[in-house]
This record gives C-alpha cells, sequence and structure tokens, in this order.
C-alpha cells in the first residue's frame, strides 16, 4: 500500500477502495493501521515489541494462530497473527514474516498497529485486546464498482450464501472460518464464492457479532449490488466474489 493511503487509514476510521476489477493485483499489504492517538512505546516496550514480533513469526504458522504478551507492568506488549484458514503452511509462514517485518517498518514506536493481507492478519498493541471484541474500528471496505444485472436474485442468494458461512465459522473446530459457494439462477452461469474467518481468540457469540457487523453492516451500507465486497475488521473478515479465491 503506497504512503499516501496508508496515512488515509490511519486518519479514518473507515476506507473504502473501488477497484474495477478484482482481478486486478492488490498491494501488499492490503492495508495497515498505525494508532497515532497515543504517545509512543517507551524504550522497554519497543524492545519487548520486537522480541514479541519474533515469537509470532516463529509460532503462529505452527497452526495457523498465535497470540502471546511480552514484558511486563507498563513494558507490556500484546500480539496476535493469524492465518487464513485455508493457507498452506509455507504461505502463512512467509505471510507472518512479511507482516511482522513491515509492521515494525510502517508503525515505529507506536502503541498499537494492525496489518492486513491476502493470507494473514497481525496485530500488536499495549492495552490487552487478546480475546476481546472491540468496536469494529477501522474497518476497510474493498468492492467492485460493477453491479450485478439481477440485484434481487443475487442479494437473496448471497443473504442465504452469507448465514452458511458464517453459521460454520461459529461451530466447535471450526477454527474461526466459513466459506462455500452458490450458484444464480439460470440464465446466469455465474458462481457466487463466499469467505469469512474471524481472530481465533474470540468466542463463538463475539464471533457471530463481528461477522454480522461485516457482511450485515458494512457489505449492506458499502457493497449493495457489487460484483464483489471485502470487509477487513479487527476480528474478523468476510468476502464475497464471482470468482475463486
Amino acid at each position: 500500500m503506497n504512503s499516501q493511503l496508508s496515512a488515509a487509514i490511519t486518519l479514518l476510521p473507515l476506507l473504502l477502495l473501488l477497484l474495477p476489477n478484482f482481478h486486478t493485483a492488490l498491494a501488499d499489504p492490503l492495508a495497515e493501521f498505525c494508532n497515532k492517538d497515543n504517545a509512543k512505546l517507551n524504550p522497554g516496550s519497543s524492545s519487548r515489541l520486537a522480541k514479541l514480533l519474533s515469537q509470532l513469526v516463529a509460532k503462529a504458522p505452527a497452526d495457523g494462530y498465535y497470540a502471546t504478551s511480552s514484558g511486563r507492568g507498563r513494558n507490556k506488549v500484546h500480539g496476535l497473527a493469524q492465518c487464513r484458514g485455508d493457507a498452506a503452511a509455507k504461505d502463512c509462514s512467509t505471510c507472518i514474516a512479511d507482516a511482522a517485518d513491515q509492521i515494525a517498518r510502517r508503525c515505529p514506536g507506536l502503541p498499537d498497529g494492525r496489518i492486513w493481507y491476502d493470507n494473514c492478519f497481525l496485530r500488536y498493541s499495549k492495552a490487552n485486546f487478546v480475546g476481546k471484541l472491540g468496536n469494529n474500528s477501522p474497518a476497510v471496505i474493498f468492492f467492485n464498482a460493477e453491479n450485478v444485472t439481477d440485484p434481487e436474485t443475487f442479494n437473496a442468494k448471497l443473504a442465504g450464501l452469507e448465514d452458511v458461512v458464517r453459521s460454520q465459522a461459529v461451530k466447535p473446530g471450526s477454527k474461526g472460518i466459513g466459506k462455500g459457494e452458490t450458484k444464480l439462477l439460470p440464465p446466469s452461469a455465474e458462481t457466487i464464492y463466499a469467505v469469512v474467518q474471524c481472530t481465533r481468540d474470540l468466542a463463538a457469540a463475539d464471533c457471530g457479532r463481528c461477522l454480522a457487523a461485516a457482511a450485515a453492516g458494512y457489505f449492506a451500507d458499502y457493497c449493495d449490488n457489487k460484483k464483489g465486497c471485502r470487509a477487513l475488521l479487527d476480528g474478523c473478515y468476510a468476502r464475497y466474489e464471482l470468482y475463486p479465491f
């Protein structure tokens, strides 16, 4: 993401990116948020952050998820890294390493940072956010600028698919992920594909709330009748497209 977009997402709670065609390659990372509202980390916390990031890089790829903290008292820093549930182990490892490297570069000395990639998400903060559902802000929304030709049929099919994948994501043992597809009615030969995932520190009820905010909330507000949409939040993400991804 270029510096102009980085500044925009830092200043705004919601960033909308209109893409004429989602097949266009997206720059890595997809987005980052560096919280500049608070004072910078003190030297003790900065050194603990470096240790925390190295722990996330070393341990998250084994299971696709890891949350931990480093330090004590005022020097303590909390962190979480998670890969997309269907990402290959090698892709997961590479993504977490890149995320740790880039968040350190893009949020230097800041007390709270988040970074989103196609295959992973990483966050750190001086505040203990692990296991807690925030206010779903900041949120990053990508959507296809093209509209579907039959909105009524499309939206009905999409709503049903969203219900299916959200119910999968909150089931025990799902690791927070749900995915599926549904075909549109003839004469259309198109298929809607959808994936949702929560961070695995969230309880099932909070996962459901986060996904409702992403799909029922942001999708309804910003992606109505669009051919594709993606919502990236702190605790979850949701995406649908008319092509496999």
